[in-house]
């Protein structure tokens, strides 16, 4: 009990949840209190989540809870995106008839289960966190229930997700029976040798948590998902549930089993490798905005990995600086796509960013910094994510890797350039409507000059995680 301050954030959320539920039930019309009151909750654990910065590591409830520089960082940048994920998409709940008090109290409850996910250090703490946040996402996903569209992704994740949650179980169950404990830190002084059962567990766990960041051969749901979903749905899963999903990678691969490296570091590998080819090459022919960043997620999913694989300190630090840098671009570039709307209707494919630069040329300089970031076109903070990844996989000569990097990155800046192309030198179409919220703006605004100027000081970021020691 006298540790309790380490989860006030944890604390704070659960208790806002409830009280907010009841404030919605018992107060009519109070959907607008409610959503401000959620980014209010957010900002408060934010700020409580920073005041542990810097203390020492500490372990609750039978060391299956763990709080230590990398959870408390992981869970400051998960809440920062949840902030301004709701920020910028204010308006468009509204106009979409969604805005109701359900709406906040599910991405609340979500990054409650994400919150537990990130500070896990037992594998039935981590099904707990990661069922809480999949319960959400379902309701989410389908939360436009008039929309065919909407229905069909949140029937498909729902589904997908429960075959996943089922092969994680599973994978769960034979760590159990083969390790005789659920605690990562009893699993790894337990562990003495390699045995079949528990590599088959680590697999079965693999499975499921390569579904959750939609890396290939599991990323089926994602184009669905991203295009059938409300957008206000679609940035929330392009960008929090991979920040937890990331940290249980590392927690689970290099705490419980780091002796067994050589059983698991081929799995990552070939995730690794498969996710950024496929999501270069199949984005190509896409004309859906969302429907193409569904794939260009995986790609950089894939990125992320090749840091996992590669077995260092070093290397899982590179993945959480291209995590961070990752969550920005998205923010920048869904921010952007929230400012195309004429008369209450949003547009979202290719063709509708035809000569956008003649009539909204801010916005236009927006989104070319997002999309040249996101292809690594130096010196944006998407080149330095990817140098970063880069420099970690050759310093252990995995050649072949940055090969297939590098190639994935030069296919992939096609697809990022055919929409710049699109919005500087096609004719244009349609002048869009100006009339967008200040917490919208204050999204795009920030997130771009964050993109455009971190090459001034990219060893900031760098200096903050370089902290996070796991081997």
């Amino acid at each position: 009990m006298t540790n309790l301050n380490f989860i006030y954030s944890e604390l704070t959320l659960a208790f806002s949840i409830m009280l907010l539920l009841i404030i919605g039930v018992f107060k009519k019309k109070s959907s607008s209190l409610i959503y401000n009151l959620s980014i209010l909750t957010l900002l408060i654990i934010f700020i409580l989540s920073l005041s542990l910065f810097g203390k020492n590591s500490t372990s609750l409830f039978i060391n299956s809870y763990k709080i230590d520089y990398l959870s408390t960082f992981m869970k400051g940048l998960l809440y920062l995106s949840g902030i301004f994920v709701m920020l910028s998409s204010t308006r468009y709940l509204i106009l979409f008839q969604i805005f109701k008090i359900e709406y906040p109290i599910l991405l609340l409850s979500s990054i409650l289960g994400m919150s537990i996910m990130i500070s896990s250090n037992d594998l039935i703490v981590f099904y707990m966190g990661l069922e809480l946040q999949s319960l959400a996402l379902y309701v989410l996903a389908s939360f436009k229930r008039e929309n065919p569209l909407s229905a069909e992704s949140g029937l498909k994740y729902f589904v997908l997700s429960a075959l996943s949650s089922g092969l994680l179980l599973y994978g769960c169950s034979l760590i159990y029976g083969y390790a005789g404990s659920t605690n990562f830190d009893i699993i790894s002084s337990n562990i003495n040798s390699v045995n079949y059962g528990l590599t088959l567990g680590i697999v079965f766990i693999l499975v499921g948590l390569a579904f959750k960041i939609s890396a290939v051969p599991f990323h089926m749901w994602a184009p669905d998902v991203y295009q059938g979903s409300p957008t206000s749905v679609t940035i929330f899963f392009a960008i929090l549930p991979k920040i937890a999903a990331l940290t249980v990678f590392i927690r689970f691969l290099y705490i419980p089993f780091i002796n067994l490296i050589d059983q698991w570091q081929v799995i990552i590998i070939f995730l690794s490798i498969a996710s950024m080819i496929f999501g270069a090459v199949a984005a190509i022919g896409q004309k859906n905005l969302k429907r193409l960043m569904a794939y260009s997620s995986i790609s950089h999913m894939g990125f992320a990995l090749a840091g996992l694989a590669v077995g260092t300190n070093e290397g899982i630090q590179s993945s959480i600086t291209y995590m961070s840098l990752y969550v920005i671009m998205n923010l920048s570039f869904f921010s952007s796509l929230f400012m195309l709307k004429i008369n209450q209707k949003y547009y979202e494919t290719i063709d509708d960013l035809s000569g956008l630069s003649k009539n909204h040329p801010m916005l236009s300089l927006a989104m070319l910094v997002s999309l040249f970031s996101l292809a690594g076109i130096p010196p944006l903070a998407g080149f330095f994510a990817k140098f970063y990844i880069f420099m970690a996989v050759i310093e252990q000569e995995m050649y072949f890797l940055a090969i297939v990097g590098l190639l994935s990155t030069v296919v992939a800046a096609f697809y990022y350039l055919r929409i710049i192309k699109t919005i500087y030198f096609d004719e244009e179409k349609q002048k869009y409507d100006k009339d967008h919220n200040l917490g919208l703006k204050l999204s795009l605004i920030l997130s771009t000059l964050i993109i455009a100027t971190y090459f001034i000081y990219p060893s900031g970021l760098i200096s903050i995680i370089s902290k996070i020691i796991i081997i």
